[in-house]
């Protein structure tokens, strides 16, 4: 009996990590797809939204969701599409690390943000940690103003995650997480359709058609780092703690960080005040969620409310 379910959380432990690991591979691999920011979202969404088609479709979860609900989750979507391209936008005129150092904060605009929309008070100890996280922030841009643009492109990807993830937070438990994927993928795919025309008026230079390895590069993107990650994130959450899972995702920029450092050499081309900055966010993200599981806070609900996607 004890060895059975030591091995469950075992498989479920690999399974988070495993996880985890292939949302940190995003910053990798967006580094590696040689596209411009919203061409690299468009093709991840459509990929993403069709490769969710086809599970719901094989395995029958369609599940019918009122008109009201899909404007929602039409919204969530939009936002999910602008969060991608602040994010590859980030790695693009910076680099991987800069750009996943950023979005670490997330999860601090996400308390901050919070009390605002459900209209309760902010606690004065989230205030100090989000003044941590953006003096970590004004750190690297200070020392690394090289990167300025790609840092601003971060830091807005980190806030539009905030947004969503807030949003999401009333969704999640309504519907299957897959379902909700599906529309937000189809939605902010449609969005950023809407908006290419614009991309290629004022950048007409712009690669559309993929190379073959490119291409390659966008399936595991959208395969293993959003659907398959998923997958693993929410069976790995049927065994194993709140505390285990939550120090588990919030590993993922200390991941993608050590993925740029091995496969491009990005340590190189950063100096001190990066890694104080870094020091700066990581601490306050330790502290919030030290927080979060103090208050009982589960990594389900945190998992669901992002929809499982980084």
């Amino acid at each position: 009996m004890f060895a059975h379910l030591f091995q469950q959380m075992k498989k479920a432990l690999i399974q988070m990590h495993l996880a985890v690991l292939l949302w940190g591979f995003t910053g990798v691999l967006g580094r590696a797809i040689d596209m411009t920011a919203p061409v690299l979202v468009w093709y991840r969404m459509l990929l993403t939204a069709l490769f969710m088609a086809g599970i719901l479709f094989y395995r029958k979860q369609w599940v019918k969701i009122p008109a009201k609900d899909i404007r929602s989750l039409a919204l969530i979507g939009i936002l999910m599409g602008l969060h991608w391209v602040g994010f590859y936008g980030s790695i693009k005129f910076a680099n991987a690390s800069i750009a996943l150092v950023c979005l670490s904060t997330a999860s601090i605009f996400t308390s901050l943000l919070d009390p605002l929309v459900n209209k309760t008070k902010h606690d004065p100890v989230e205030l100090f940690i989000g003044a941590l996280a953006l003096a970590g922030v004004y750190f690297i841009y200070r020392f690394q103003q090289l990167y300025g643009l790609g840092i601003v492109f971060g830091v807005i990807a980190a806030i539009l995650s905030s947004v969503f993830t807030v949003l999401n937070k009333r969704m999640a438990g309504k519907y299957p997480s897959r379902t909700m994927v599906f529309y937000e993928m189809g939605t902010g795919w449609i969005f950023i359709t809407l908006l290419m025309p614009l991309q290629l008026i004022y950048f007409p230079d712009t690669k559309v058609v993929p190379t073959s390895t490119d291409l390659l590069w966008l399936v595991v993107l959208s395969l293993c780092c959003t659907v398959w990650a998923q997958s693993l994130a929410l069976n790995a959450l049927k065994h194993i703690s709140s505390f285990t899972a939550t120090l588990s995702v919030n590993l993922e920029p200390v991941y993608g960080i050590l993925l740029a450092f091995f496969f491009y050499h990005e340590n190189k081309d950063l100096d001190y005040g990066f890694y104080i900055g870094m020091g700066l966010i990581l601490l306050s993200v330790i502290l919030q969620t030290l927080r979060l599981l103090k208050q009982g806070t589960t990594a389900s609900g945190y998992v669901e409310e992002k929809g499982g996607i980084d």
